[in-house]
């Protein structure tokens, strides 16, 4: 009886277990609707490019946000072949993208057709067109091509990004590895997440497998809208970790409409170098908590100039969004259109102030370049570590200028935490250090690059 009652308690456990885990299987979503409406839209990216040619090399932009996927990607840079001997044009599948228009405008990444003679586009029914390049922004890594059909083409549904929340199910649909029309899904971990390379995209990170191939792909919600478009990975070994970035739907959507107009993308400038604001820098400057965009510069004949802006000041709020980390200033400004009136909410001398910038056309790239690197004795700009890396102390390169950095090798996103047998604990104590670095020889500068630490000779020629 003991026997016979435990076999029912067994039964009705078991009954129980498997009720339960097909309730949460009802739960679960069911992507197969909405793959079978999208995929039609999502087409593979494939190239034909002479080996030889080296035009990649003339885009300043391109070679920094080559350099950056080197570095999430674990991959040789483009432009960075091995010299060969000129040989013929050679096609290879690079990644994916999406048609946004009936009438053959096709989005993608950048970093996917950078370099290509010719770029062909194929759709899930086998269709393959030669696309025109449209224009690019090697900013936001995005790139906008047209096709020519002789009947109305599939089209994706865009919807809004802001809309977004940490938790929602997402799904994408890509080529890795050349493996076409791979559908993975997962959630949204975070949102406006700023990258160390980055300044102009406020990604969105998701737990959603991503490899390269996936690259220029669209990333859904369950509405069957597409809210990113999948463009980074962070990884160590080369493939997905479990941590994937996609550039907003509304940030790609402000770039392909100047991007049809004009070609190009003017974005506002505002004319300040910006780091974040620790707690000592807090407590220093009497705030209550760690928290805005702390100016260390403010750039000659600048709009910030202009408008008063002084070294020393921390704004608070840009354009009526509050600024929690310096990286978040960057994106509002771009996002403005050149000749707007800004109003940047200030901290300066412990009382807060509005300060109307009337912002204007970003000069070109490399004078500015020129200008810091001229103006700066070690070649590069630093900012805090951020808190998501693990790393107790250091500055972290922002930008390498050119100069001593270039000659050094040093590159973005790398963390020093020795300079000249001193350790480095932050922004103003690397910036005490390099003032004492002796020029023409040779100091020790301990550097942490994708986890590894080493030491290297920095030297300042002057």
């Amino acid at each position: 009886m003991n026997r016979l009652l435990k076999r029912v308690s067994w039964v009705s456990v078991s009954l129980l277990m498997l009720l339960s885990s097909l309730a949460n299987a009802a739960n679960l979503p069911d992507f197969t609707d909405l793959v079978e409406d999208a995929s039609p839209a999502v087409v593979n990216i494939s190239t034909e490019q002479t080996p030889s040619s080296d035009k990649r090399q003339l885009n300043p932009d391109a070679r920094e946000l080559n350099e950056f996927f080197r570095h999430f990607f674990g991959q040789q840079p483009f432009g960075q072949q091995q010299p060969q001997q000129p040989r013929q044009r050679q096609r290879s599948s690079l990644g994916s993208g999406f048609i946004i228009s009936h009438d053959g405008y096709v989005l993608t990444n950048n970093h996917v057709i950078d370099g290509a003679d010719v770029i062909h586009v194929r759709l899930n029914d086998r269709r393959e067109y030669e696309a025109t390049l449209v224009g690019t922004d090697a900013r936001t890594d995005l790139a906008l091509l047209k096709i020519e059909a002789d009947d109305d083409l599939p089209i994706v549904n865009m919807g809004d990004s802001d809309d977004l929340k940490a938790g929602q199910w997402v799904l994408a649909i890509g080529s890795p590895f050349g493996f076409d029309y791979t559908v993975t899904a997962g959630i949204v971990s975070a949102i406006g997440r700023n990258l160390p390379s980055d300044n102009y995209v406020p990604f969105i990170q998701t737990d959603v497998a991503i490899n390269p191939g996936n690259s220029g792909g669209p990333l859904f919600n369950l509405d069957g809208e597409v809210v990113g478009i999948n463009s980074q990975i962070y990884t160590r070994s080369g493939g997905f970790m479990g941590v994937s970035f996609a550039i907003p739907s509304n940030v790609a959507m402000s770039v392909v409409e100047q991007l049809k107009s004009d070609g190009k993308v003017s974005r506002a400038w505002l004319g300040v170098l910006i780091q974040d604001v620790n707690r000592d820098l807090a407590e220093s400057f009497n705030l209550d908590r760690p928290h805005g965009a702390l100016v260390s510069r403010v750039m000659p004949d600048s709009p910030a100039e202009e408008a008063g802006l002084k070294a020393g000041d921390i704004i608070m709020a840009f354009n009526g969004k509050t600024i929690e980390h310096s990286s978040e200033l960057p994106y509002l400004v771009g996002e403005l259109k050149v000749g707007t009136d800004a109003k940047a909410q200030v901290f300066r001398d412990g009382k807060e102030r509005t300060i109307t910038i009337a912002l204007a056309k970003r000069p070109d790239t490399a004078k500015i370049a020129q200008q810091k690197a001229d103006e700066n004795r070690l070649g590069m700009t630093v900012t805090e570590v951020p808190e998501s890396m693990d790393v107790d102390a250091g500055v972290m390169i922002q930008q390498v200028l050119g100069g001593a950095a270039a000659r050094n090798g040093l590159q973005q996103g790398d963390v020093i935490t020795m300079l000249n047998g001193e350790t480095i604990e932050g922004v103003a104590e690397f910036n005490r250090i390099a003032q004492t670095i002796p020029a023409n020889r040779s100091v020790p500068m301990r550097v942490i690059r994708d986890g590894y630490p080493m030491f290297i000779p920095f030297k300042i020629v002057e």
